[in-house]
């Protein structure tokens, strides 16, 4: 229990905390307040690896721990953002299933560290830079940004599609 309990996760368990209030925000368009927690949500998403490596408390929970915090908090802010007609509704269900995807064929559930691909990787952290731009296009309503953000969550459904199925090769080209 308490090797469970670690700097990193306590940051990790701070913006799962969030989210429920991050989504409220969202969705009532109090988008100053959206960006408050969205930027805690990023520093502790950075911080929290920093601080397990440093303090060599790594473990494969705790990077389970890591991600799928991540993926919720990035799949549910999509989806508020979705709901408001601010992107696609797509990309929320997709990142969802990608992550479930990239669990199972990490063998996640056994205790075995998770595998990033770089297309997954890179999708991650486009993620978080399409929830806080649409935030900041909001904030300081900008609608050039909105729309570019639009887009790009379009792109970031081929790519995501395009992550899935490169997962799903490379598992059925190691059976």
């Amino acid at each position: 229990m308490l090797r469970w309990l670690t700097w990193a996760n306590l940051l990790t368990g701070l913006r799962l905390a969030s989210l429920p209030v991050i989504i409220y925000a969202l969705i009532s368009d109090l988008w100053m307040f959206a960006a408050v927690l969205f930027t805690m949500a990023v520093v502790t998403d950075v911080y929290d690896g920093k601080i397990a490596r440093k303090l060599n408390q790594t473990s494969p929970l705790g990077g389970l721990f890591d991600h799928g915090t991540d993926a919720l908090f990035v799949s549910l802010c999509c989806g508020a953002l979705s709901s408001l007609g601010l992107i696609n509704p797509y990309l929320p269900w997709l990142i969802g299933l990608a992550f479930i995807q990239y669990m199972l064929d990490s063998k996640a559930l056994a205790g075995v560290a998770l595998r990033m691909s770089f297309i997954g990787r890179n999708n991650g952290i486009a993620y978080y830079v399409l929830v806080g731009v649409v935030i900041g296009a909001q904030v300081f309503n900008w609608t050039g940004l909105l729309t570019a953000a639009g887009y790009f969550a379009w792109l970031l459904v081929f790519t995501t599609v395009l992550s899935m199925a490169d997962r799903g090769y490379s598992l059925f080209r190691q059976r």
